[in-house]
């Protein structure tokens, strides 16, 4: 007898069931509350589980799993093209019913509450860090409509607009002052945030001696390693290097047909601010690689692509060698070492 498939359409408040005894059949179809949808799970027998990777679908995944399910969590991506016609409740939950017998399918890793906490903590950063920048660059904008330039570099906007406060005489008109300062404390209490979060980070990283050993690889710091453990967990899902370095999206697009093959620019494909962190960590690797006086093997070789293509490609390239590395250091369980140049 074939095992069981229910396909669920998550959602805030109701959700959508479709039961499935064989493959391409729905049995019967349920329209749930949320508590309704709990009780649900408690009352199946072990099933499959469908769900779409979206908001709440790893903690109704942790629940299913805690009854005894099996769950298959499907990329929002791979499921939409088998909802046909009109985009309903009902022809979604059918089409995650069709998504899930493609045998290509790459179901999404479900995360356990400490992935999802650390991922929090970094979009809670990235959300203050935003609200930073902005605040930096009004302050700015506002400044030079009175003809004060303040010098490149988000260090130089404080101290430079403090400095203008505190003098009387600096042009600022007096309509002004009093909110700029406001601007000034409300900078400094996102940084706080940030520090304390940054330092939270450093205190999970501390003893967990997998983000010790991916911190041994160059570029990669607390937050690249532990941004890892968030959204990759089990690395070895990832059959090669090059399958996790796709995944991030740093492997060429291509676009081929016949005997005419094309590669592109990156794919930019997967979680973005993993790759934003492997590229500024790239970033950072050649700018230090220019102080050294004999390189290594790799930052030889970085700086020799930076020599034939420039800056920006040589960064991107050095991240996605990056990515393979901290494949093989994670995956083998051993630290990086540094290779001298031969």
């Amino acid at each position: 007898m074939d095992r069981t498939t229910i396909a669920v359409d998550l959602a805030k408040t109701v959700f959508e069931v479709a039961v499935s005894g064989h493959p391409g059949q729905v049995r019967e179809r349920h329209r749930l509350s949320r508590a309704g949808f709990g009780r649900f799970l408690a009352e199946q027998p072990p099933a499959t589980i469908v769900m779409e990777a979206c908001g709440s679908a790893h903690h109704w995944a942790r629940q299913a799993h805690r009854h005894g399910h099996d769950v298959v969590l499907v990329p929002p991506h791979a499921a939409r093209p088998y909802v046909l016609r009109n985009k309903t409740d009902r022809t979604d939950a059918k089409g995650l019913l069709e998504a899930f017998r493609n045998a290509d399918l790459r179901p999404v890793p479900v995360k356990s509450e400490t992935q999802q906490a650390l991922a929090a903590l970094h979009r809670l950063r990235s959300t203050w860090v935003a609200a930073r920048t902005a605040r930096l660059n009004s302050l700015r904008g506002i400044l030079r409509e009175f003809g004060v330039a303040i010098p490149l570099g988000a260090r130089h906007v404080v101290p430079h607009v403090r400095a203008l406060l505190e003098d009387v005489d600096a042009g600022v008109p007096g309509l002004l002052r009093d909110p700029l300062g406001e601007a000034l404390r409300e900078i400094g209490e996102l940084e706080t945030r940030i520090h304390a979060v940054e330092n939270q980070l450093a205190t999970v990283a501390e003893p967990a001696m997998v983000i010790r050993r991916l911190r041994t690889v160059p570029g990669v710091g607390v937050l690249t390693a532990t941004a890892l453990v968030a959204v990759v967990g089990d690395v070895q899902r990832f059959p090669s290097a090059r399958h996790f370095a796709s995944y991030l999206g740093l492997t060429p697009r291509e676009h081929s047909s016949g005997q005419r093959r094309h590669l592109g620019a990156i794919s930019k494909h997967g979680d973005t601010y993993l790759r934003m962190l492997f590229i500024h960590g790239a970033r950072a690797v050649l700018h230090h690689a220019k102080s050294k006086l004999v390189p290594d093997r790799l930052r030889a070789w970085a700086l020799r692509v930076e020599r034939l293509r420039g800056r920006n490609k040589a960064a991107v390239a050095l991240a996605n060698k990056l990515a393979r590395i901290v494949w093989a250091v994670w995956r083998s369980g051993t630290d990086f070492t540094v290779a001298p140049v031969i």
